[in-house]
Formats: C-alpha cells, sequence, structure tokens
C-alpha cells in the first residue's frame, strides 16, 4: 500500500525509470543539463495535463506553491517558468514519443485480453484515422495548411480491444492521411478499418502481401469487374456479396488480384454503403459491423480533445507543440495502465476528474478512486459512458 504517499508519486510509479532514461540516452535529452531534468520535464507537463492546468504559468505557480512537496513528488530543485518553457522549445521530442510508444506496448499487454468490436474474429483490429489540431496562424507559422489557416495531424491507430492506442504520428496538416500507412508495420491475420481517405491500391496491396485485411469504404466511381456474387440474406441487410477485378491501368497494376465488394443498407437509418476489403471469408455483415466499430476512433479524439490539454498549447515551436501531444498520450496511456494494474471499474472521465483535485492528498489510489461511487448525472453519462476509452 501507498502510505503517506502522494496520490501524484503513486500515479507517477507507473511510469519505469528505467526505460524513460533509456529514452532519454538515445538522444542525448540531458547533455549539458544543468537543472530540470527530462524526468523533472516529463513530470510537470504531466502535472499540468492531469490537473488540467491551461499554461505553463499555472503548472510553475501550482508547483511551486507546493515547494515543500515537491522533492517526494519526483522534482529535485524548484522551476522556473523560463527552464520549462526552454526546455520545451529546444529538448528533443522524440524522446516522449518513443516512450509513449513504450507505454503502448504495456498498455496493449494488459488489455490484450479484452473483447474486441467484433469477438468471433481471430486477429486483432485495428480503427485508422486522423485528427485536425487547429493553431493560430500568427503564433505558429510554420504550421502553416493555407492562407488563412495553420494546423498539426494527429495520425493514430487504436485497438479496439479497450480503445488503446497501438501507433501514432504527429506530422503538420498538409502531410496527406494515405502516407500514414507507410509508417504501419501490419500484423498477420488482423483487421484495419479506414474511411475512404486511405484508398490507395498499392498501400492496400502491401497490406495483403503482409497477411492482413482492410476494411474500407469504396469511392463512388471505382471502375471494377465483377467476376461472381455471393449469396446474402437481404433480410439482414445485405445487399449484394461481389467478387471484383479493379479496371482501372494504374488500379489494376497496383492491385493485380481480385477484392470482395459487399454493399449493405443499415437497418436502422435506411442508408446504403459500399465497403470493399481483402478477406474473402468473414460473413458480409460482419464486414459491415467492422465498419460500424470504427466510429470508436471518433469518440476516442473526442474524449482526448474534452479532457487533455492538445488545443490550447504552451509553446510555440514545433518541437513544443510534439512534446505536449505526446505527453498528453503518455498521460492516457498512465491512467489506463493504472486503471488496469489496479483492478479499478470507475469510467475514465470519472477517474481524471477525481485525479485533477486530488494529486497532493495522501491516500492509495484504489481508495480514492474505488471506494466512493460518484452519482452519474445525464451529463457525467454524456461525457463519460458515451466517450468510454478504456
Amino acid at each position: 500500500m501507498h502510505i503517506g504517499e502522494y496520490v501524484f508519486s503513486q500515479l507517477m510509479s507507473f511510469v519505469s525509470t528505467y526505460k524513460f532514461n533509456q529514452c532519454v540516452t538515445r538522444y542525448n535529452g540531458e547533455l549539458r543539463v544543468k537543472q530540470l531534468t527530462c524526468r523533472e520535464q516529463f513530470l510537470a507537463i504531466m502535472f499540468g495535463q492531469l490537473a488540467f492546468r491551461e499554461s505553463l504559468r499555472d503548472i510553475v505557480v501550482c508547483l511551486t506553491a507546493h515547494r515543500e512537496k515537491l522533492y517526494h513528488l519526483g522534482f529535485r530543485s524548484l522551476m522556473t517558468l523560463s527552464t520549462l518553457a526552454r526546455a520545451n522549445e529546444r529538448r528533443d521530442w522524440r524522446i516522449y514519443r518513443d516512450y509513449a510508444l513504450l507505454l503502448i506496448e504495456e498498455a496493449r499487454a494488459l488489455y490484450i485480453d479484452d473483447r474486441d468490436a467484433i469477438s468471433e474474429l481471430d486477429g486483432a483490429i485495428y480503427a485508422i484515422d486522423s485528427t485536425t489540431i487547429e493553431l493560430c496562424m500568427s503564433l505558429f507559422p510554420w504550421a502553416k495548411f493555407s492562407d488563412a489557416r495553420a494546423c498539426v495531424k494527429l495520425h493514430i491507430g487504436i485497438r479496439l480491444s479497450g480503445n488503446i492506442p497501438a501507433f501514432f504520428h504527429i506530422s503538420k496538416g498538409t502531410m496527406h492521411d494515405v502516407n500514414f500507412l507507410d509508417m504501419v508495420l501490419f500484423e498477420v491475420d488482423a483487421f484495419y478499418v479506414m474511411d475512404r481517405g486511405y484508398i490507395d491500391f498499392k498501400r492496400f496491396y502491401r497490406i495483403q502481401l503482409a497477411g492482413a485485411f482492410f476494411v474500407t469504404r469504396a469511392k463512388v466511381n471505382l471502375s471494377r469487374t465483377r467476376m461472381y456474387s455471393n449469396p446474402v440474406n437481404k433480410e439482414l441487410g445485405v445487399i449484394c456479396d461481389q467478387i471484383i477485378r479493379l479496371d482501372g491501368y494504374r488500379a489494376s497494376k497496383d492491385y493485380p488480384e481480385k477484392l470482395r465488394r459487399i454493399k449493405y443498407r443499415d437497418t436502422t437509418t435506411g442508408n446504403v454503403y459500399v465497403f470493399i476489403t481483402n478477406n474473402f471469408t468473414v460473413d458480409a455483415l460482419t464486414i459491415a459491423n467492422l465498419y460500424k466499430s470504427r466510429w470508436q476512433i471518433e469518440l476516442f479524439f473526442k474524449w482526448v480533445k474534452q479532457h487533455l490539454s492538445v488545443k490550447t498549447f504552451w509553446g510555440r515551436s514545433m518541437n513544443a507543440v510534439k512534446t505536449q501531444i505526446c505527453i498528453a498520450l503518455c498521460a492516457f496511456l498512465v491512467v489506463a495502465i493504472m486503471k488496469k494494474r489496479l483492478g479499478i471499474e470507475r469510467d475514465s472521465y470519472e477517474i481524471l476528474q477525481i485525479l485533477s483535485v486530488s494529486l497532493f492528498d495522501k491516500i492509495p489510489l484504489v481508495e480514492l478512486i474505488s471506494k466512493h461511487p460518484l452519482q452519474k448525472s445525464d451529463d457525467a453519462i454524456q461525457n463519460g459512458a458515451q466517450l468510454r476509452c478504456f
């Protein structure tokens, strides 16, 4: 039990010092550093994320007000605003990206037994998408997207068991979504679900050669030849299930093998969708349900933007922006790992609300979070249950 240990320290005990130092060493993160180590910088930004602070000044003021507690929270010395801002601007953001990837591996191992959206499938199911984070053109000129707009993109793939991020990339807003597929290492027998913005048959063929499967919506102008049709049950909403070959000169060169085209009418809304996939064994209704489960990544993006600081940035350089996004993901993952390791059943929205006002308390995490259930109002249900991320 963590008797007499601050809540923030208990939570940061899930951050491996050894693995974190490996990431720091990889990029010489503490070369000629005299004060505010990389770990202290990480702890300060994590505190800002968990305490819902709005600026670096907020972080420094709050921590300085508890200066007698800082040593026990992991800080060796009192920080200043200028030192923290300089660290965000200059220290290699890849330190925190690499540690986020290590946390992803740890979280995936913990959530591996959670059921996917389609439990009868053997392979893992990943939803791939990106979200745009708007920036102010005058403050972030390096992120120019158009004459009147600046932004960065967070490209991410989440595994639908537990809705845990599996891989991610931060880019300028000008990067096309489909280029993200070049950075993904595809798993054998895994399903990758994505929208029409990712259609590129040369890249889809790489998924095919890797022994994985893709599911996406077909474009209206898809040129193809029907080879034959599979029998369908139209009462379930499946209109047709066809095996096709691509007709276009470039498309047929990029993807020389056959594909499967499924036309489906949603029995609830009456909307008609057309899907393409390279999987020929799973029944057509399951393919439709797979694509429907892709909506979980939209809820993930909405949850992150609502509950983590990734819309108001605490530095103006590209390095500072990427550092903040990576540590925001680390905050999400550390809470997810803590939740699983301690067997906490409470909703993630409620966990973050409790942590935000309890970081300087001395009470075991399990007792703090699980002892007294909260009364769920309509707002809590809307913000918590519907955006449940883990």
